[in-house]
């Protein structure tokens, strides 16, 4: 595009943006989205939400890091983090100022395979140190309990509850390497606790608080935790929900309980421990000194068999995390990052990560983000980068409730977990006062995003503008004779290798779930399949890409992922069916929704009383959060020769009826 009509849209947006200071949200909406149409139509390509002025791209983390490279073009800058990955991460490390208690003597050895990279070799630390570089005054996590005031810790207290934790477990006889469970929702202790296990060389087992007790089982088993840290009750909407009883449903193992309120709501049993029997006074401890490779965490991501994968994350995958939140959503020091998540969520020790390292402070808010009280304390926290899943978004816009409060001190908002939609952006872009909206995927098992966007770029709703720094990748289509080819859609498939990639499973073997009968690619590595479909579309500022569900037979739901086998073996039990096939299908661009495909052997059989029963199957089995969106009766379902049900044919029978 020539520079005339760039310099025309980059007023024709100035002038919307000034425009918007004096309108109402509504108001400003409907002129950003009359002022896109009209600029489509003349010049046809896709117009932006937000364009990046000289003062955003000089301030920002990245702009500055690309000056230090002597570039102001942020391709030429990214192709060199993949084209000399050891260069890169070295860097990486410096910027984000990574305490080591003993330096790598290898930055990256490939000896072995692609497939499992050695990084850092040698190297030795423990990275909550890395977490507490900020000044000890300096505010840590802001919080509220809905009806109570907001609430702020410091980088020194919570060193010292951390510190706490880390000798109540050593206390208590666990010793290096075991695995600690947290069923907990999102809490200042629950950070200080997941720190705390990391510290004293243990590790989490994540465990989202929604789950029913036979998910909350098989999380705890295929982990082999010793113990497991959970709250009496758990506030959603305004209710206590009790999360103990669960829990104590789920195993016997010896739980540690915290309080939602002032005093423990219920006796426990004869193994557990009220949270004032189990913690300890002490306040100094030496966190213990780890390999890279030390496992940290345990989280689980599902796959197309009915058991989720358990996923290790090591002492460098944090990096992964700060380093995203660093070049992508641009967290700086003094930052206040809000993202409602779980740790049972990659997001969540995401969130941890991606703000400490970086310096900036934490937001929680101990409820629903749905309602006024959330909006309020956005406002109050002032907070500058919310993250979001799009379902959050559409309650927002339908019920308009956010648009009474001052959210202006948000920089930049960021967008995951299911495919968004360009109105629904928009919208949220605005309620900042027409803000970027960093689209952002990933998964579990590569410890943060592969695609992304970036504040040096022109922000388009819906769209990522760039792979993420370091990594790359390629989509795989099939030409005329069925043979992969690179094309401008198709199934994702990464580019390895990269600090962040998972390098084994707990409960599958690693290389044939990502790289076994990957396609072969002349000129590239072996290339780390990822199960996404993906899309890319030409606009002023180049290629951006777009999501198109997954590939493979898992969905996102409320962005929640989860497989189809799981879904279905809840749904297999009720009386009557067959068989049943689970499909998340997104109208328009929108969140997956789910829908099910039946076979029964009663012609009369009532389906609306049925999707009522496995509404509550769903919700007592898997989550609250699941819901069947519709129920499609069928004779049989499409099978491939060996016998596998071909769900891909199935979203296409529902593109075709349901539009």
């Amino acid at each position: 595009m020539d520079d005339s009509i760039s310099l025309d849209l980059a007023n024709r947006w100035q002038t919307i943006v000034e425009q918007s200071t004096n309108l109402s949200i509504q108001e400003s909406y409907v002129a950003l989205q009359s002022w896109r149409s009209q600029w489509e139509k003349e010049y046809t390509f896709q117009a932006p939400i937000w364009l990046p002025d000289s003062q955003v791209v000089a301030d920002s983390n990245l702009g500055q890091w690309m000056r230090r490279k002597q570039t102001s073009n942020y391709h030429e800058f990214h192709r060199w983090t993949v084209t000399d990955r050891a260069a890169f991460w070295e860097e990486a490390i410096e910027v984000l100022s990574i305490q080591f208690r003993h330096p790598a003597t290898q930055t990256l050895d490939t000896s072995i395979g692609i497939d499992r990279p050695a990084w850092f070799d040698g190297a030795k630390l423990n990275i909550v140190e890395s977490c507490f570089q900020a000044d000890p005054n300096q505010v840590a996590i802001i919080s509220q309990k809905p009806g109570h005031p907001v609430q702020k810790m410091t980088y020194g207290e919570l060193w010292t509850r951390a510190n706490q934790v880390a000798n109540s477990i050593a206390d208590h006889g666990f010793k290096l390497g075991d695995a600690i469970g947290v069923v907990m929702p999102m809490t200042p202790w629950s950070v200080a606790i997941y720190l705390g296990i990391i510290m004293a060389g243990c590790h989490v087992v994540s465990i989202a608080d929604s789950f029913a007790p036979p998910e909350i089982a098989t999380r705890l088993n295929i982990a082999g935790a010793k113990a497991v840290f959970t709250y009496d009750q758990q506030i959603r909407g305004g209710k206590k929900l009790p999360l103990y009883r669960k829990v104590a449903e789920a195993s016997d193992i010896s739980a540690i309980v915290l309080h939602c309120d002032q005093f423990l709501s219920l006796d426990l049993r004869e193994q557990d421990f009220d949270w004032s029997e189990f913690l300890v006074d002490r306040t100094e401890f030496g966190p213990v000194e780890c390999t890279v490779n030390e496992t940290i965490n345990v989280l689980f991501s599902s796959g197309t068999t009915g058991d989720p994968k358990a996923i290790p994350w090591n002492h460098l995958t944090p990096i992964k995390c700060a380093l995203d939140g660093y070049c992508h959503q641009d967290i700086r020091v003094g930052d206040v990052v809000a993202w409602p998540t779980n740790l049972g969520w990659m997001m969540g020790p995401w969130l941890i990560f991606a703000s400490l390292i970086n310096q900036a402070t934490i937001a929680l808010y101990e409820d629903t983000p749905i309602g006024k009280g959330f909006g309020k304390f956005v406002q109050d926290a002032k907070v500058t980068m919310l993250g979001v899943v799009p379902t959050i978004v559409k309650a927002w816009e339908a019920s308009g409730d956010m648009e009474e409060f001052d959210w202006h001190s948000i920089k930049v908002f960021s967008s995951t977990g299911e495919s968004s939609q360009q109105s629904t952006m928009t919208y949220l872009s605005v309620l900042g006062g027409i803000k970027p909206v960093i689209e952002y995927c990933g998964g579990t098992e590569i410890g943060g995003g592969y695609v992304t966007s970036v504040v040096v770029l022109p922000n388009f709703p819906a769209a990522f503008n760039t792979p993420a720094v370091g990594l790359d990748f390629v989509m795989i289509e099939r030409d005329e004779s069925n043979l992969p080819k690179i094309g401008e859609s198709g199934e994702v498939f990464l580019i390895p290798p990269s600090i962040g990639l998972s390098v084994r499973l707990i409960n599958r073997d690693h290389f044939e779930t990502y790289y076994q009968d990957a396609p072969k690619m002349e000129g590239l590595p072996a290339l780390r399949r990822h199960g996404d479909y993906f899309q890319s579309f030409p606009t002023f500022a180049g290629r951006v890409f777009a999501a198109g569900g997954r590939a493979d037979d898992t969905m996102n739901l409320g962005g929640i992922k989860i497989s189809s086998a799981e879904i279905e073996r809840v749904l297999n039990s009720f009386e009557g069916i067959v068989e049943t096939a689970a499909v998340g299908y997104s109208t328009q661009g929108g969140p997956n929704e789910l829908h099910v495909f039946l076979v029964t052997a009663d012609p009369n059989f009532a389906v609306e009383p049925t999707q009522t029963e496995m509404n509550h199957l769903l919700k007592n089995r898997l989550n609250p959060l699941f819901k069947i969106r519709q129920i499609h009766k069928t004779d049989s379902l499409p099978r491939t020769a060996s016998g596998k049900v071909m769900r891909r044919l199935l979203r296409d029978r529902l593109s075709s009826s349901v539009g």
